[in-house]
């Protein structure tokens, strides 16, 4: 699955023809959305339409995006308990003071904070994911470049880009390796083989790296990579589509802008 997780799903997902701009202006449009949202009940809204349309639409396996979300979601959970418990307020549920310096309570405006915070960072999350899962990377360099993004910094995003594939690559292939010859069988071979593993993938990345600059200059390279992609021809259904998610999502952010959880 590592080996080729967002770059594939993302060339052969049911959205992968639509125009690139038009599914930038969702996710980037909902993103936008949540942070202007002062209510949860936009961001939570935002969050259900994007990932319908990335299970149903896209037709991305729904156990490949609970994965996707799984760190996100454990991470909004854990910094909403926090706030919680420390952002205190007036009605107060329960409180407890384990330390003169520390006092831990429970309030009605930390619980309408925690939620609120824990359903923005799942709304922006849902849109970030579904621009990962249905854009190429190849898509977004030719946006990247019609947007005037200077071509030494495309150019270092796409070597950068080139090399995770390239480690991931290198380091799949050394712990397989290592696998089969009983690595891992034991705690203390374990830790060998992870020490030999670092350094093995180390060496080969390096080389890899020589390797593309000797390829670069055999090829005449003057500081601009030629380029592959399509953004694909903008379709009036998609583009209404779009417009009318990102104009409910905004009348909902308007509408709701008061209302809280308790």
């Amino acid at each position: 699955m590592y080996e080729k997780f967002l770059e594939d799903i993302a060339q052969a997902n049911g959205l992968r023809e639509v125009n690139t701009y038009v599914k930038l202006m969702a996710g980037l449009g909902a993103i936008i959305l949540c942070l202007l949202s002062t209510s949860f009940i936009a961001p939570l809204f935002i969050a259900i339409l994007l990932t319908g349309a990335i299970i149903l639409l896209a037709q991305v396996d729904m156990r490949t995006y609970a994965e996707l979300f799984i760190v996100p979601f454990w991470f909004a959970a854990m910094s909403v308990i926090v706030i919680i418990l420390l952002s205190g307020g007036s009605e107060v549920y329960w409180s407890w003071t384990p330390f003169s310096w520390l006092s831990i309570s429970i309030s009605v405006e930390s619980l309408n904070e925690g939620i609120f915070v824990f359903c923005r960072v799942i709304g922006g999350m849902a849109a970030l994911i579904f621009i990962a899962l249905t854009t190429p990377m190849t898509d977004l360099f030719i946006v990247m470049r019609r947007c005037r993004v200077p071509e030494v910094v495309l150019d270092l995003v796409m070597m950068i880009y080139r090399a995770i594939f390239m480690i991931m690559h290198l380091l799949v292939l050394t712990y397989q390796a290592q696998v089969m010859r009983l690595g891992y069988s034991s705690f203390r071979e374990s830790i060998e083989s992870f020490a030999t593993l670092c350094g093995s993938v180390f060496i080969a990345s390096w080389d890899a790296g020589e390797d593309l600059v000797r390829a670069m200059d055999a090829r005449c390279y003057a500081g601009k990579f030629a380029m592959f992609g399509e953004t694909g021809p903008v379709n009036s259904y998609s583009l209404v589509a779009v417009g009318l998610f990102l104009l409910t999502s905004s009348v909902i952010v308007v509408i709701t802008r008061d209302i809280v959880v308790i």
